[in-house]
C-alpha cells in the first residue's frame, strides 16, 4: 500500500505532493492511535474480566488462569468461608454486607500483599494462591485479617488447605479438596451442625450406657492432644476428635445382654459385639455431617499388626486417626475402674502401650501419646486423665 501512495505521490505537483503526505501521515497516525486505543480497551476488558466488581480482587476466572500456569515451587491454595455472614445479612441487610465484604476484602488484600494473591470466589468466599514455604503464616494472618463484629453478631472463617501439585491436578480437583476440608473444620465449631450432632448422640449413649459418656468424652480429649502433637491439619483434627467420641455409637445396637455380661464372651456373642464399627460406620455414613468420620468409626478396633477388626487392616492401611483413637481408648480403658475389674496406674498404663507399640499400636502415635502425657500432664488439656 505504501508503495502504491508513494508512487501515486510522485506523479503530482510539489504542492499536491505536501499535501498527499500530510494526509498520509494523517491516515497512519489515527490508525496508530485507534490500535493502540483497541490495545487499551481489550486490555482493560480483560482485567475486568478477571476482576470481582464488588470488592476489587481477581475473581474466580482470574484463578483459573493462574492455576493453569506452570509454577516451578510447590503452591498452597487455601479456601477460605466467613462464619456468621449469614446472620450479618439477616441483621443488618444486604447493603450492608456488601459494604462488609469490601472492608474484608482490603484488609485480606493488605495481609497477603507481597506474599500471596488473593481472590473473591463470589458470595463469602475467598481464596488465597501461596508458595507452600510461607503457607503457614499466610494463612494464620488471612484468618485474623477475616474478623469483624457488629452488635452481638461475629464474623470469623473456616478454612481448608490443599498442596499443589502433589494433591491436587486439576482447578475443579484441588477445589473440592479444599471445600472439603473447609467444612469438616466449619462442621468441628461448637455450634456447627457436627458438632451438635455429636452432643446428640453423646446424650443419647448416655441413656442408653452411663459408662460410655464419660469414656468416649475422654477418649476425645486425648486424641485432640495427640493430633495437635502429631502437627496434623485442622480438618483432621476435626475429623479425629467426632470419631473419638463416636467410635463406640454402634455398641446402641448390640443387646444389653452382651453388653452387660459378667463374664466372658462366648464366640457368638463376640461376633456380634465386634460388629459394633460397623454399625457405627453406617449410621454415621447417613449423616451428611458426620459422613467423613464413619471410615475412622469402622477402624477404630483394628491392630497395627493386621489382628484386629471387622476388615484386618495392618499398619498404614489403618487410618491414621484410627490408629491414634485406638491407643487413646486403650490407655483410658486402662486407667478408669470397671464392674469386673480395678484400674491401673498411670504409669503401668504407659508401660503397656509401650509394650505393646509396634503390634497392637501404631509406634509413632504411642510414642506421641507417652510425650504427651509426660511433658505436659493435662495442663488444662487432659485433666485427671494424665494423673
Amino acid at each position: 500500500m505504501a508503495v502504491v501512495a508513494v508512487a501515486l505521490v510522485s506523479e503530482l505537483n510539489p504542492v499536491a505532493e505536501v499535501a498527499a503526505v500530510a494526509l498520509l501521515l494523517t491516515v497512519v497516525v489515527r490508525a496508530a492511535q485507534a490500535m493502540r486505543d483497541y490495545g487499551a480497551m481489550l486490555a482493560t476488558k480483560t482485567l475486568e474480566a478477571g476482576t470481582d466488581a464488588l470488592t476489587g480482587l481477581p475473581n474466580r476466572r482470574r484463578l483459573l488462569a493462574d492455576l493453569s500456569v506452570p509454577h516451578v515451587r510447590p503452591s498452597t491454595l487455601a479456601l477460605f468461608d466467613l462464619d456468621g455472614f449469614k446472620s450479618y445479612n439477616d441483621t443488618f441487610g444486604h447493603t450492608a454486607g456488601d459494604t462488609l465484604l469490601a472492608q474484608l476484602a482490603a484488609s485480606l488484600d493488605g495481609a497477603v500483599a507481597g506474599r500471596a494473591v488473593a481472590y473473591r470466589m463470589g458470595g463469602d468466599e475467598f481464596c488465597v494462591l501461596v508458595d507452600s514455604a510461607a503457607a503457614a503464616g499466610v494463612i494464620a494472618d488471612v484468618a485474623a485479617a477475616l474478623v469483624a463484629r457488629e452488635g452481638d453478631v461475629a464474623i470469623s472463617s473456616s478454612w481448608g488447605v490443599v498442596a499443589l501439585p502433589d494433591e491436587a491436578a486439576t482447578f475443579t480437583e484441588a477445589l473440592g479438596i479444599a471445600d472439603r476440608r473447609m467444612y469438616a473444620m466449619k462442621n468441628g465449631r461448637p455450634r456447627s451442625a457436627g458438632s451438635q450432632l455429636r452432643e446428640v448422640l453423646v446424650r443419647v449413649m448416655d441413656i442408653r450406657e452411663p459408662d460410655l459418656h464419660d469414656h468416649v468424652l475422654d477418649v476425645g480429649r486425648l486424641a485432640e492432644g495427640v493430633a495437635r502433637r502429631l502437627g496434623l491439619p485442622e480438618h483432621e483434627i476435626t475429623d479425629i476428635v467426632h470419631g473419638a467420641v463416636l467410635h463406640d455409637v454402634g455398641k446402641l445396637a448390640v443387646p444389653e445382654v452382651i453388653l452387660h455380661k459378667p463374664g466372658p464372651l462366648d464366640d457368638a456373642e463376640w461376633e456380634i459385639m465386634r460388629r459394633h464399627t460397623i454399625e457405627g460406620e453406617q449410621f454415621l455414613a447417613g449423616i451428611p455431617a458426620l459422613a467423613n468420620v464413619a471410615r475412622l468409626v469402622r477402624s477404630s478396633h483394628e491392630r497395627w499388626d493386621g489382628a484386629g477388626y471387622p476388615d484386618r487392616l495392618a499398619g498404614d492401611d489403618v487410618p491414621l486417626g484410627a490408629r491414634i483413637i485406638s491407643v487413646c481408648d486403650a490407655y483410658d480403658a486402662m486407667v478408669t475402674d470397671r464392674p469386673y475389674r480395678r484400674s491401673m496406674g498411670r504409669a503401668a498404663a504407659l508401660t503397656e502401650l509401650r509394650r505393646c507399640a509396634g503390634s497392637h499400636f501404631d509406634a509413632a502415635v504411642v510414642g506421641a501419646f507417652c510425650a504427651m502425657l509426660d511433658e505436659d500432664a493435662g495442663a488444662g488439656l487432659l485433666g485427671t486423665l494424665a494423673a
